[in-house]
C-alpha cells in the first residue's frame, strides 16, 4: 500500500546516502564511466538533479520535462562540471523537490509524468526513491542491490511486476523472490499455456526487472 509519509522519510534517507556518495567523488571519478551505457558517474549526477526538479515541476502542476530532447541535453550539459558544482546541485535540486513534497495536501491528485503517463501524487515520493536508490546502485561506488532494504526491494518488484502486465512482447510471467510474495507479471496466457516461472533472491529479481541483471 502506498505511504507518502513513509516514502518521504525513507526518501530523505537515501538522499542522505546519495550525498555522502557525491561527495567523494572527485573530477577524476565522475569521468569515469558508470554501470549504465554510454553513461559517466557525473551523467549519473547530472540526471538526478534534473530528475528532482522534474518531479517539482509534477508536484506544481507543470510539464515534467520541455521535451525529451531537452531533458537529454540538460543532462549532457551538466554530465561533465567539476564534483563540487554536480554535489551542490544534486543536494539543492533534491531540497527543493523535498519542500515541494512537504507542502502536498492532495496525495490522490493524479498528475502526468513523461509520456503522457499519469499516476497519483501519492506515488511520487516513490518514484524518486527508486530513481535515488537504483542510481546510487549504478554508480559503482560501493553499494550494491543486495543493499538495499527488503522493504524496498519487495515494493519496487511489485512495482515493475505490474508494469510489464499485459504487455503483448512479455511472456505470462510467475516472479517467486525467495522469502516475498510471488508475483504474476506479462501478458495473459493463452489457453493451456503455463507462465514461465522465475525464481532468485530478491535483489537479483530486481536486478534483472529494472534490467541491471542478466537472468
Amino acid at each position: 500500500m502506498t505511504d507518502p509519509v513513509r516514502d518521504l522519510t525513507t526518501l530523505d534517507e537515501a538522499t542522505a546516502r546519495l550525498l555522502t556518495v557525491a561527495g567523494t567523488l572527485d573530477d577524476a571519478a565522475l569521468a569515469e564511466p558508470s554501470r549504465l551505457p554510454g553513461w559517466t558517474r557525473g551523467h549519473l549526477l547530472s540526471h538526478l538533479a534534473r530528475n528532482a526538479d522534474a518531479l517539482h515541476n509534477v508536484v506544481a502542476g507543470r510539464p515534467m520535462y520541455a521535451s525529451a530532447e531537452a531533458r537529454d541535453a540538460d543532462i549532457e550539459a551538466g554530465a561533465g562540471r567539476p564534483a563540487e558544482t554536480l554535489a551542490e546541485d544534486v543536494r539543492l535540486s533534491a531540497a527543493r523537490l523535498a519542500t515541494a513534497l512537504s507542502e502536498v495536501t492532495d496525495w490522490e491528485a493524479v498528475v502526468e509524468l513523461r509520456n503522457g503517463v499519469t499516476d497519483r501524487l501519492a506515488r511520487v515520493p516513490f518514484r524518486r526513491l527508486v530513481e535515488v536508490e537504483l542510481h546510487q546502485v549504478d554508480l559503482g561506488a560501493g553499494r550494491e542491490l543486495e543493499d538495499l532494504s527488503p522493504e524496498f526491494t519487495d515494493a519496487e518488484n511489485a512495482f515493475l511486476a505490474d508494469r510489464f502486465t499485459g504487455h503483448p512482447d512479455v511472456p505470462p510471467l510467475l516472479l517467486r523472490p525467495a522469502g516475498s510474495p510471488a508475483l504474476t507479471s506479462g501478458r495473459a496466457p493463452a489457453p493451456g499455456e503455463e507462465p514461465l516461472t522465475v525464481t532468485g533472491a530478491p535483489a537479483d529479481l530486481l536486478g534483472w526487472l529494472a534490467g541491471r541483471r542478466a537472468p
